[in-house]
């Protein structure tokens, strides 16, 4: 999932308006152009401080164009990095982007008190009121989604509508779709995982390989391009904090020992304004698309897409194809 956009950061990582016209719609050309551009320098930076510290928030484009997107990074702990793929959206909209706390380029307190639910929720509300939107639209990638989620359903005069990507909103789902992925997998990389959730684990780079077998599979498709590899060196920062996600969660995307492992926002769909959610996934996301399906169904109105050829960090998979997709529905939603 939770290892959304990790992988990357490690490796630095409705009343709805209708479509516009064919001719408002960006060219492929200018998608191109976009997508090459896509890790611009902000055109804003500030630390907005929250409840146990402050938090770096960068911002691409004008407040007062459109309604604003923010995106919500993976996790917990991981960083904006991989989002900044999604910058070319900046050209209608601005676009948001920010570390929680604990990740990045935020402080990094490490006090446990500060690794609740309900706190990611109030911070994003305060960079909001910080930046004086009035609505927005939220976007949450993995761990983000049940950030996302939850903002949603308190917050839901100040969503213009909310994208749960890579969704994660129910630990127990998540490890048991995870596990079912596993058995796609050559049987030696299955039986050395098993072995590595065991009080003895086989050596720590058996599992690395086999874990990294699972990841390319089913998290990312894709090598971290240069652009991301040169932006991650140029943000700067302390990149993904494993101390918060061994905490939050534990050591291995197949069974969760932290603070999250009963952790289930699945009854909040049910409160949300489904004509204006969006469910994305990849073709190959461990968030799986029967799982997913499951949600959109308790949601009434949402839509879902899945974007191909890309596993569970689709924003850096496929970029193009991502913000395609999310260029025409935060249009679609733009007013009241």
């Amino acid at each position: 999932m939770i290892r959304t956009i990790l992988v990357a950061a490690a490796l630095a990582l409705s009343g709805c308006a209708t479509l516009p016209p064919p001719e408002a719609a960006p060219s492929p050309a200018s998608v191109q152009t976009v997508a090459a551009e896509a890790y611009a320098a902000p055109d804003r930076e500030l630390m907005v401080p929250v409840e146990g510290g402050n938090v770096y928030v960068r911002v691409n484009g004008d407040l007062d164009a459109a309604p604003p997107v923010v995106f919500l990074h993976g996790g917990p702990g991981g960083t904006h990095n991989g989002l900044a793929s999604m910058l070319g959206l900046a050209d209608e909209r601005a676009v948001i982007l920010y570390d929680q706390l604990d990740s990045g380029k935020s402080d990094h307190p490490n006090d446990p008190a500060n690794w609740r639910v309900e706190r990611f929720v109030e911070e994003l509300e305060t960079i909001r009121r910080t930046l004086g939107i009035e609505r927005w639209h939220v976007i949450g990638h993995s761990w983000g989604s049940a950030i996302a989620l939850e903002y949603a359903a308190k917050y839901p005069q100040h969503v213009a509508s909310t994208v749960l990507g890579g969704t994660y909103i129910n630990t127990e789902r998540w490890i048991a779709d995870a596990n079912i992925l596993l058995e796609d997998l050559p049987q030696d990389v299955q039986q050395t995982i098993a072995a590595c959730e065991t009080d003895a684990p086989p050596p720590a780079e058996q599992c690395a390989a086999a874990t990294d077998a699972f990841y390319a599979e089913f998290n990312r498709r894709e090598p971290a391009t240069a652009a991301l590899r040169a932006y991650s060196e140029r943000i700067g920062g302390q990149g993904f904090n494993p101390v918060i996600y061994n905490a939050m969660w534990g050591p291995s995307e197949f069974r969760s020992k932290g603070s999250l492992k009963t952790y289930d926002a699945v009854p909040l769909l049910g409160e949300i304004d489904g004509s204006r959610t969006l469910f994305l996934i990849g073709q190959y996301d461990e968030a799986r698309i029967d799982t997913v399906q499951d949600y959109v169904a308790m949601t009434p109105g949402a839509e879902f897409g899945v974007v191909p050829g890309a596993a569970h960090g689709f924003f850096t998979d496929r970029p193009m194809e991502s913000e395609a997709i999310l260029r025409a529905w935060l249009a679609r939603h733009d007013a009241p």
